[in-house]
This record gives structure tokens, C-alpha cells and sequence, in this order.
């Protein structure tokens, strides 16, 4: 699949992806790409960014690839069961946080339970050995129980860009391969 075939939805995390983002980077270099916006970035609720992500695969004009960016994976994994059969080509998802972690803040924690059903459509899961938000060991068994590939991303803290990854070309690379894939 090419790009210009897809709708590529961006789901940015908690407080949404800054200009500097990897997401905010590739939303402007891919002319197919939009945001999923939320209706707040600071006080998130689960069933809103849950619906927010069912209603921009339902907006789509073509088949919908979600790039999601830590809690936007949870709820895309959140939305899987609730969308149209078909509806999504696939799922590039990157540093899940562990939100069933008893240190997760307390704004966070009503995205507990993480689900574990597979994932009805093809996805990758890109993950740090050095996340502070997860421990590689739970990223690997939500890989396995979702079907996703899990691309080890070695020590890289939570992809974003106050870890240094600002363009994160290495990232866009797979991200084409993955796109090559569906």
C-alpha cells in the first residue's frame, strides 16, 4: 500500500504531540495524514479518545492506517473492537505506556485495563528497552497477545522528541516498510 491509498490517521498521547514530534513531523510531510484530535489533551477520558479515534476511521474515505504515539495506542487498541470490519489496513503503534503500573499518574489510570485481544487488522508495536513508562517484558507480552510485531527500538526512551527524537527518520523508514506490507 502507498500512502496516497490510505487515510493515515496520527493519535498523539497524553498533552498531544508538539511541533517537534515525530507524529507532528510526518502529519506535514504526508499529504494523506490528519490528526485525530481529542477533546482534551490534558484531562483525557478514555471512552472520548476511544470515540474520537472510531470516528475518524468512520470519516475516512479510504482504508484507515493508525499511527499511534503512547496512551493514542491505547486508545486505538481501545476503539479495534468497535470499528468497521475492514475499516483499518493496519496499526503503526509506538511506546505504549504501561498504565496498570502502580506509579502511573492518577489522571491516567481509568485507561486500565490494557486490552489483550488481538488486534483485527495487521500492526507493529515499536518499543524501548529504556521507556520509563514501560518495562520491555510488558511491551513484548501485549505485542504477543495483540499479534502485533514488535520492533525492538534498543535505548530509546519514550520516541518522542525530549529523547531525541524529533524527525525520528529511522522510524518513517519502517514506518514504509509497514506501509509496503498492507
Amino acid at each position: 500500500m502507498r500512502s496516497a491509498d490510505c487515510d493515515i490517521l496520527v493519535v498523539p498521547g497524553y498533552t498531544n504531540s508538539g511541533p517537534d514530534h515525530w507524529q507532528s513531523r510526518w502529519q506535514e510531510r504526508l499529504s494523506t495524514a490528519r490528526r485525530v484530535h481529542q477533546e482534551s489533551w490534558d484531562h483525557p477520558e478514555p471512552e472520548a479518545w476511544r470515540d474520537a479515534v472510531i470516528a475518524a476511521v468512520q470519516a475516512a474515505s479510504r482504508p484507515a492506517v493508525l499511527v499511534a504515539h503512547s496512551l493514542g495506542v491505547i486508545s486505538c487498541v481501545q476503539a479495534a473492537p468497535y470499528l468497521p470490519p475492514g475499516s483499518v489496513a493496519g496499526a503503526f503503534l509506538v511506546a505504549l505506556p504501561d498504565v496498570e503500573r502502580p506509579d502511573t499518574p492518577a489522571g491516567l489510570r481509568a485507561f486500565a485495563p490494557i486490552p489483550r485481544a488481538r488486534l483485527p487488522f495487521r500492526s507493529v508495536l515499536v518499543t524501548s528497552r529504556t521507556d520509563p513508562y514501560t518495562a520491555y517484558d510488558r511491551a513484548e507480552d501485549f505485542a504477543a497477545a495483540w499479534g502485533a510485531e514488535l520492533v525492538d527500538a534498543g535505548e530509546s526512551g519514550h520516541l518522542n522528541s525530549e529523547s531525541g527524537h524529533g524527525p525520528w527518520p529511522e522510524g518513517l523508514m519502517r514506518f514504509a516498510g509497514f506501509l509496503r506490507g498492507l
